[in-house]
Order: C-alpha cells, then sequence, then structure tokens
C-alpha cells in the first residue's frame, strides 16, 4: 500500500510541526508521535499507546522523516533568495547570518506582511516533495 496525495500532506503537516510520522505498510493508517530528542516537555505516557503499537508491528511500520536542521537552514537560504522584495530579502538573509538564525528568521518572516504566508506554502512543497522523495526511495517497501 502507497499513501495517497492526500496522505502525503498529512505527513508533510506533521513533520513540519515536529512529530515522528509513521506509516503502516499494510493498512495505509499513519500514526504520529512527537519526537521525544526535540520536544524534552513532552509527556511520554500519554503516547505509549502508540509508541507500543510501532514498536510491537515495527516491520510493519515505515518511518518519515523530517529536516535536519541543515536542511531548514537551507530551505530559508533558498526561501530568502527567492522574494521579490530586496528590502526584505536583505533583512533575511542578515537574519540567517546572525546568531540564532531560526529564531531572526521567524521574526522576520513574522512581521513580513504577504511574505508569511508565502514563506509557509514555500515551506509546505517543499516538505511535501520531500515526503514523496522518501516514497520514492522506499518504493519497493510499498508494493
Amino acid at each position: 500500500m502507497k499513501p495517497t496525495k492526500k496522505e502525503i500532506e498529512e505527513i508533510a503537516d506533521n513533520l513540519d510541526c515536529g512529530m515522528r510520522c509513521f506509516y503502516n505498510l499494510k493498512s495505509g493508517e499513519i500514526k504520529t508521535i512527537p519526537n521525544f530528542d526535540s520536544w524534552i516537555d513532552a509527556d511520554k505516557e500519554t503516547w505509549d499507546d502508540v509508541s507500543n503499537e510501532i514498536d510491537e508491528n515495527w516491520s510493519d511500520y515505515i518511518e518519515f522523516t523530517g529536516f535536519e536542521s541543515h536542511e531548514s537552514f537551507k530551505l530559508m537560504v533558498d526561501f530568502a533568495q527567492s522574494v521579490d522584495d530586496i528590502g526584505l530579502q536583505n533583512k533575511l538573509i542578515y537574519a540567517l547570518n546572525r546568531l540564532k538564525p531560526f529564531q531572526n528568521f521567524k521574526w522576520q518572516i513574522d512581521n513580513s506582511g504577504e511574505y508569511r504566508q508565502q514563506w509557509f506554502d514555500f515551506k509546505k512543497k517543499h516538505y511535501i516533495q520531500w515526503v514523496k522523495n522518501q516514497v520514492d526511495l522506499n518504493n519497493k517497501d510499498f508494493e
């Protein structure tokens, strides 16, 4: 069983939110749990049922991975370079070259008016492609 377009979008959205995302190769069901490595305060007990289901049936699942930090950084650079407003483009590039580039980029985007939605659309498009690439790389598992 292979993920549908809608399921690929759901997986991409979950990954973008920092979740770990698993696809059941037999049923097509998507299961998500927080990435406890980055969500230190997450209550693991709340997710025990889902975690146990995945652990007990590991061979039935494939895990989709999100961007590593360097890939997220490159995505922000690519977006900054694509912005047609030179003033904003310069602000974004400057933000990415300072300490705490993710925080600074987010602040600039959150205060950029219409470009904020363009960033979300740009990021979603790339996350969807990221998931599609993982489906293609694991094509034999989906047969």
